[in-house]
Parts: C-alpha cells; structure tokens; sequence
C-alpha cells in the first residue's frame, strides 16, 4: 500500500525517534544572536519614531501659534486700514454724497429707490430697487474712476385687476471714467394692460455702453418700447466699436408690439453703432418696429396684421467704418396682411462702405434702401431683397432696394432683387459709382454723362485680364444670383467691390432666400459672403422659404457672412414661417456671422412663425473678437395655434472689450386657444475681460426667461434674466 494513502505504526515510530533530538536542541525566539539584532533595530526604529513624533507636535504647536499671530497682526491692520480708510472716506463723503473707495448700495427692491453711487477712485455703483406695483424702477448709481455703473431696476408689474401698465424700468448709472461699461437699463414691467418702457442704458466711460432694457410685455395694450442702449465711451466713441445694443420691444398680444429701442451711439472716428433691439411680436395687431442702430432691429412679427418696419442701420464713424445694415422686415402670417420694410442701410463716414438695405419681410415687404458710400473711398450698400409673396391673390414677392451711391472712389451699389412668388417682384435701381473711379451696381439706369459713360469703358478694358485670369474683376461688384434660381452671386473686385465674397474693401452679397415648392418644405436661405479683408461687413443671410401645404417646415436662415478686420459679421437669415393650416413648424432663423479682428459681430436672424406647429428658434448672435459686442439672438418665431419658439442665445463679447449680446425673446404660441405655450427665451452671451453679460431674452407667455450672461472677469455686472407675461 502506498505510504501517501496510510502509515503503518512501525514508520511512525522510527519518524518520531529520528527527529526527537533535533527539535529538542532549538533555541527560543529572541534567544539567537540573529533575533536579538533584528529586536534591537526595532526597537531603535520605535524610539526614532517616538521622537520625531514629538517633534512633530511641537512643529505644529508653534506653527498654530505663528498663524494665530499673524491672523492677529492681520486683523489689527485691517482695522487701522479700515480706519484710515474711513477717515478719508467721511469728509469726502460729508462733502460729495460718495465715499473715494466702496461700493454703493443698492435701491430697496419693490420701492424703486435709486441705487448709490460707487466711490469717487474704485467703486461699483449700486443697482436700483424695483419698482412696486405699475412704478417704475430705480436708477442705477453712477461710478467714478474705475467700476462698473449700477444696473437699471426693473419696472413693477401692472396691476391684473386694475389693468394699471407696467412700470418703466431704471436707467443704467453711468460707466466709470477709466474702465467699465455703463449699467445695464431695468426691464420694463409686464401687464396685463400696456407694458412698461425698458430703461436705457449707461453711458460708458472711455469703453462700452449699458445695454438697453427690454420692453415690458402687454395683453390688452401695446408692448413696452425696448430703451436704449447706451452711448460708447471716450475710448469706445473715440476708435472703439461703439455704444451698446437697444433693449427689444416688448410683446403685445392684442395691441401692436413694442419698438425696439435704438442702438448706443457708435466711435467718433471708427465704429459702428450698437445694434437696435428688435421689435415685439403680437397676434392680433401690427409687429413693433424695430429700433435703429449699428445694424437695424427686426421688425416684429404679427399673426393678423402687417409685420413692422425694420430699424434703419446706424450711420458709420467719422473716418473709418461701414454703415450698419438696415433691419429685416417683420414677417406677415395672415394671407392678406403684408410683411414689414426692410430698413434703410446707415451712410458711411470718410472711409468705407455704405450699408446694406434690410430685406423685405414675408409677405411681400418691400427692401430697404442701401447706405451712401464713404466721402472718399467706399462703395454704396446694396439694396435689401423683397420679401416673399405668400403666393395667393395677386401673389407678387416685395420690391428690391435701391442701391446706394458713391462719391469719390467707389463702386454704386447693388440693386436689391425683387422677392418671389407667383410673379417676382421689382428689381431696385442700382447705385451711381463715384466721380473718379468705380463702376455703378448692378440694374443701375443708363447715365446721360458722355464722361462717366467713358469711364465704365475704361474700367472694362482694365479689368478683363483680370477677369479672364481669376474669375473676378480687379474694380466693380459681383452680379447677384437670380431671384428664385438658388444661385450664388458672383465675387466682387479683388480691389474694390462688394459681392458674394468681397475683395479688400467691400461688403459680403446677401445670401438669397430660399425657394418655396407647392405643398414641400421651404428651401434654405444662402449664406451671406465675406466681408472685405480689410474693412466691409459680411453679408446677410437669406431668408428661408415659407412651407407649402401637408405639414411643411419652413426653411432655415442663412448664415451671416464673417466681417474683415476692422467690420461686423453679417445678420442672420429670417426663418421661413411653417405651411399654413398645416401643423408646419417655422424655419430657425440663420446663426448671426462673426465679427472681424477687431471690432462688430453681426446678430441672430428671427425663428419662423408657425400656424399650427412649433415657431422656429431664434438664431444665434455672431461672437465678436477683440472690441465690440456680441449679437443679439433672434427672436422665437410665434405659432397661432401651437407652440413658440425658443429665442436664440446672444453671441459672446469681445475678449478685451465688449458685452455679451441679448438673448432672443421667446415665441408667444398659442393665440387662439390661450394655453400660454410661449417658448423660453435665449440666453445672454458672455462678456470678455470688460464688460457687462448679456441681458436673458424674455419668455412668451409663460415661458421660462433667459439666464443673464456672465460679466467681465476684470470689470462687468452678469446679464438680467428677463420676465414673462403670467397670463392673458
């Protein structure tokens, strides 16, 4: 058997006799040689242990001492700084009403108290109180040499019993004199009866301007008007990019929307202006148009009455700088009601562009005359394109702008092309080139100058090596595509010349709008062209169709075209609105384009308006680089019986200066059913190292506002987030 399964006793036996000796003679742990040391080198590592711990705790006693010390060695300058400070602070504050350093504190909320004002040396000014009940808001304090001015307060909200109108929001206290933007202005109160006014924005010190409060909401009487955004500052008004963006106007539900407030004042020598705020939006009677500035505000849109009137674009700097472009007309839903104007272009300064004229609205509205080109050197802007017929009755698309002229050198400009639909519409008259060199805008009339007639010769024969080398001319503006072929328009002079993409100085060619097929979707708007490398704003985009029959969408915007260097991005395309008596939803409204190197961004195109289905979101506001604003997000387009859009979010300010653009105003949705579905409204953008975050876009009823954006990181307030009507 094998010794692994069992072992026998007699094996046992010699084992154990065998092993007996051995582990008999084995010394106790501890009592070798070997364990003794490793027992004497633990117990000198414990003793080590034992003293380093000691002198650990003593470390500690005397490091707690030393900063208890120091706290206490803190705190008792701290006072005598205090005191010091206070000392200074007393007769100064005694004998001026502000200290030299500090804060001002802000007005009570709901008595509407003004906000105090900040220290004479380094302060930000106190916010104003909100108003109570139909009153209006405070005043937000004013700063001193670097600070921010104090925000606006809000207007109280009217009174739902007494049908008493919301109260005008505060005016923003102005920017301090070194650095920091002017505050932002209270939004006005919403009612049930008239909205109230939003407050105007503080003036800026040597950078931006506050930007304008938003309008207060109204129900059975117009929208609040949108205040204005405040004037740039020395800096800002001197070579900067200029004031501040107007607030939007607010919305109306049965009476006409509020306008939009105008833009800031723009830079003395270079700079456009703030952009205007857009007009409000309402159902049953006229949009509010929207407010002037560096680019127009977009009239509002309105479900049974004529779309409002664009803004008209802001008049360029002194010397350098292109005229704002004018604003879109607001979009017409109704069959027989007509879309708004488009705005006029701005003029020019000495040197630069003039601007483009704001597209008709949907609903065959008629375009908006292009800008007067700069004294000396610049081309005239383009007139804006009409807007869409609905393609029903006479069915004929709105009439094209007028391009505007040149003076000196320069190229006429464009003229805006007719809109579409069962005929298209008028095309503009183009722009007269300047008396020295330039050659006119497109469908400019025949001259009767033998010598001006002589000099387009002589610019033909100059460009055709040009031409015939690289596709485009070395002087003259590209040829716009075709109203309702789809194609792009031709690039302008490498020299001078606007088109789908311009040369060195020149403006971007509007995108053209989308095509609408019968009972399909609507097409989507061209992106707008570059601007010039040098100066001349991007073009914009073209508005997206109107959807057809059986549930079609309406097309999206265009993108605005990035600016050149030293010029705005261009606005953003329109949405088309959904298909009628169909549960189509509005087209989004086409992403605002960015801004050039250093100054300007264009803003967000306004979401389509839907019958029954969904109003499209509002598009995005361009960014801005360096100096300058972000663009305002569009507004949500409104449905009559759905939902409203959302409003698009305010593009980011530039990173040395400038605010963060205003979110866009949520849709009102629903009218005929009264569920109160409004979209929520945009988000405010960002500001860079100075600067105050853009103000929240307001909800449709009731629909949640946008947040405020974030402020400076060296100087700047957050946005506001705005409110929203609580019922009908």
């Amino acid at each position: 058997m094998s010794y692994v399964m069992a072992v026998p006793e007699i094996i046992e036996a010699a084992a154990s006799t065998a092993a007996a000796s051995q582990t008999a003679q084995t010394v106790a742990a501890a009592e070798d040689e070997v364990s003794a040391a490793i027992a004497t080198v633990l117990s000198s590592h414990g003793q080590g242990y034992q003293v380093l711990s000691a002198r650990a705790l003593e470390f500690h006693t005397r490091l707690a001492q030393a900063l208890s010390a120091g706290a206490g060695a803190y705190s008792g300058a701290e006072a005598s700084s205090a005191g010091l400070l206070a000392a200074v602070n007393e007769p100064i504050a005694a004998l001026t009403g502000r200290p030299l350093i500090g804060n001002g504190a802000n007005g009570t909320p709901g008595l509407g108290t003004d906000g105090a004002p900040g220290g004479w040396l380094i302060g930000n000014d106190g916010a104003g109180g909100s108003g109570a009940a139909g009153s209006a808001g405070g005043a937000g304090g004013a700063a001193g040499l670097i600070g921010a001015g104090g925000a606006g307060g809000a207007g109280g909200a009217g009174g739902s019993s007494t049908g008493g109108a919301g109260g005008t929001g505060g005016a923003g206290g102005a920017g301090e004199w070194l650095f920091g933007p002017g505050g932002v202005g209270g939004a006005g109160g919403s009612s049930s009866s008239a909205g109230g006014a939003g407050g105007v924005g503080g003036a800026g010190g040597l950078f931006g301007g506050g930007l304008g409060g938003a309008g207060g909401a109204g129900v059975s009487a117009s929208g609040g008007a949108g205040g204005a955004g405040g004037a740039g500052g020395a800096l800002a008004g001197f070579l900067g990019a200029g004031g501040s963006d107007g607030g939007a106007g607010g919305t109306g539900v049965n009476h006409e929307g509020g306008a939009g407030g105008a833009g800031g004042a723009g830079g003395l020598i270079a700079g456009t202006g703030g952009n205007g705020g857009a007009g409000g939006t309402d159902a049953y009677s006229r949009g509010g148009a929207g407010g002037a500035g560096g680019t127009g505000g977009t009239g509002g849109t309105d479900m049974s009455d004529s779309g409002g009137t664009g803004g008209a674009g802001g008049n360029a700097g002194l010397l350098f700088g292109s005229g704002g472009a004018g604003g879109a007309g607001g979009a017409a839903v109704a069959l027989n009601d007509v879309g708004g104007a488009g705005g006029a272009g701005g003029n020019a300064g000495l040197f630069g562009n003039g601007g483009v004229g704001g597209v008709g609205g949907v609903g065959a509205g008629d375009g908006g005359a292009g800008g007067r080109a700069g004294l000396v050197i610049g081309n005239g802007g383009a007139g804006g394109a009409g807007g869409e017929s609905f393609g029903f009755g006479a069915g004929v698309g709105g009439a094209g702008g007028n391009g505007g002229n040149g003076v000196l050198i320069g190229n006429g400009g464009n003229a805006g092309t007719g809109g579409t639909g069962l005929s298209t519409g008028s095309t503009g008259a183009g722009g007269i080139s300047g008396l020295l060199l330039g050659l006119d805008g497109f469908n400019a009339p025949a001259s009767t100058s033998a010598l001006h007639n002589l000099q387009q010769q002589a610019l033909g024969v100059i460009n055709e090596p040009t031409q015939a080398l690289t596709g485009r001319p070395l002087i003259g503006n590209g040829t716009p595509g075709a109203a309702g072929s789809g194609t792009d328009g031709t690039p302008g002079g490498w020299l001078l010349g606007d088109g789908g993409a311009a040369g060195l100085l020149g403006t971007g060619g509007t995108g053209g709008a989308g095509a609408r097929l019968a009972g399909g979707a609507g097409g989507t708007g061209g992106a707008g062209g570059a601007g010039g490398w040098l100066l001349g704003d991007g073009g914009g985009g073209g508005g997206g169709a109107s959807g057809g029959g059986g549930g079609a969408s309406g097309g999206t915007g265009g993108t605005g075209g990035a600016g050149g260097l030293l010029s705005a991005g261009g606005a953003g395309g329109v949405g088309g609105a959904g298909g009628y008596n169909t549960s189509g939803p509005g087209g989004n409204g086409g992403s605002g384009g960015n801004a050039g190197t250093l100054f300007g961004s264009g803003g967000g195109g306004n979401g389509g308006s839907g019958y029954s289905g969904i109003g499209g979101t509002g598009g995005t506001g361009g960014n801005a680089v360096l100096l300058g604003g972000g663009g305002a997000g569009g507004a949500g387009g409104i449905s009559f019986t759905g939902a409203g859009g959302q409003g698009g979010a305010g593009g980011t300010g530039g990173q040395l200066s400038g605010n963060g653009g205003s979110g866009g105003t949520g849709g009102e949705g629903d009218y005929v059913g009264g569920a109160d579905s409004g979209g929520a409204g945009g988000a405010g953008g960002n500001a860079g190292l100075t600067g105050d975050g853009g103000n929240g876009g307001s909800g449709g009823t009731p629909g949640s506002p946008g947040g405020g954006g974030t402020g400076g990181a060296l100087i700047g307030q957050d946005g506001l987030a705005r409110l929203a009507v609580t019922g009908r």
